[in-house]
Parts: structure tokens; sequence; C-alpha cells
């Protein structure tokens, strides 16, 4: 995955930051510099903030993990790093292959732990290895979309959009035979995707396959500040009458 700050600073052959959601295990020695005994860890690179689990440790709510992934999550400044993205290596999010239990589409217990932080910090993008092909979700929650729209989202997501990107390092993996609802684009070829933040409040997204470095699936984000601060499902502590 390429990561653009600023469009006219920085181009996708110069300056251009990489980090492969099917790899980034592989690169952790190179940040872990407050965490070095753990393989979980935070980055920030310019509007992104990137929070990253290790999913050969238990990431369940109540363990250290789980404490540090929150942590990340809460303490970005949604103001100066207006994107949010978590990555992990195993599919914590959604995948529609075969060798995933009919139904669930992911890791055991890997959204029932943590898609309420994902939903509470409003989390715009999850990136997964593993699976290899590519496969991208529309903007959901439990299971349920959350946003119609497939290539321009504007204002607040309301949900998170779920991105595999594992077209790299081993044969590609197949699809189960039935899409699912929340499935909007599938490749089964090898690719990565790049994200420019052109400024606060817009967002391109980009899949290109390895072998022309054309883009064949891409969407936008368009949004205010208060899009982030703006109450949606299970994302603002519950009121009452009383409160």
């Amino acid at each position: 995955m390429s990561v653009t700050g600023q469009e006219q600073d920085l181009s996708m052959e110069t300056m251009t930051q990489v980090v492969s959601a099917a790899l980034q295990h592989r690169l952790c020695s190179l940040l872990l510099l407050k965490n070095r005994a753990k393989f979980w860890y935070s980055t920030d690179y310019r509007m992104f903030r990137f929070c990253v689990a290790h999913t050969e440790e238990d990431w369940r709510e109540g363990t250290e993990q789980y404490k540090f992934i929150e942590g990340c999550l809460a303490s970005v400044d949604r103001q100066k790093q207006p994107w949010l993205i978590f990555l992990a290596h195993r599919v914590l999010g959604y995948s529609s292959n075969p060798y995933y239990v009919e139904g669930s589409f992911q890791e055991p217990m890997g959204r029932e732990s943590l898609q309420k932080l994902w939903q509470k910090y409003k989390v715009d993008m999850t990136f997964f290895g593993h699976v290899h092909n590519y496969e991208r979700t529309c903007p959901i929650y439990e299971n349920i979309c959350t946003r119609d729209e497939k290539h321009y989202y504007q204002g607040a997501l309301n949900g998170t959009i779920h991105v595999v990107a594992g077209g790299a390092g081993a044969s590609l993996t197949e699809f189960a035979a039935v899409t699912p609802k929340w499935s909007i684009y599938r490749d089964y070829d090898y690719g990565f995707v790049k994200l420019t933040a052109f400024d606060h409040s817009n967002l391109l997204f980009e899949y290109k396959k390895s072998r022309d470095g054309k883009v064949y699936d891409s969407f936008r984000i368009s949004r205010d500040y208060r899009d982030i601060l703006a109450c949606t499902v299970d994302s603002c502590p519950a009121t009452t009458l009383a409160s």
C-alpha cells in the first residue's frame, strides 16, 4: 500500500512511503521505537495515523493488545490527522474467501472484538493481507452497509471500509462462489493500493494491478471535520432523557 501525503509535494516514484498490508509484519522491527518487545505499533505519516495490530497474539477485549489498539485510535488528533487507518496481517474484518466459515468471513473473534472500536473512533479503513487477492467492502458496521454509494462518499461514512490487499508474495486465493452484498469489488490478481490525501477533507483510494500499474478500482471521500465529530450508530456514548 502506497501512501501519499500531499499530492503536490509527493510522487509515487519519488517520495511515497510504502506500507504493505500483506507484509507489514516484516517491517515491525523498523518501527518499534517505543514498543520494542511487542509486534503491534502505531505510526504517523503526515495526515495519516496507522494503528497496526499483530494477529498472532490475542487482540480480544481486556488483553494488552486490545488496550494498545484502543489507545492508538483514541489518541489521534483528527484535526491534524483526519485519516485513521487500521492494519493487520490476518483478516479481522471481511473477506469472502471459502476457507473462512460461511457467515463470518473473518478470523475467529475478529470483528466481534474490534468492530466496536472501529465504529467508536470512526476508523476510515482497515487493511489486511493473508488472503492473496483483492477485495473492498462498502462502509460497513455489523454486516450492514452504512452507505449505498460505491465510488464517492461525501460526509460521514457511518462505518468502516475494509480492504484485503493480499495480492503479493504467494499464489493467488480463490473467492467464494457467492458474492456477499457488502463486497463492492473483488479481483483475482496481483496488485497494490494507493492512498492520496489531497488535504484534510479529500482522499483518493486506488487499486492498481501489478502487471500494468493501471487503476481498476477507486473511490473518493470528501468531508469536513464536523463530519468526523458527528455521532452515528455506536460512535457516541449512550444517553437517556435523564442525561
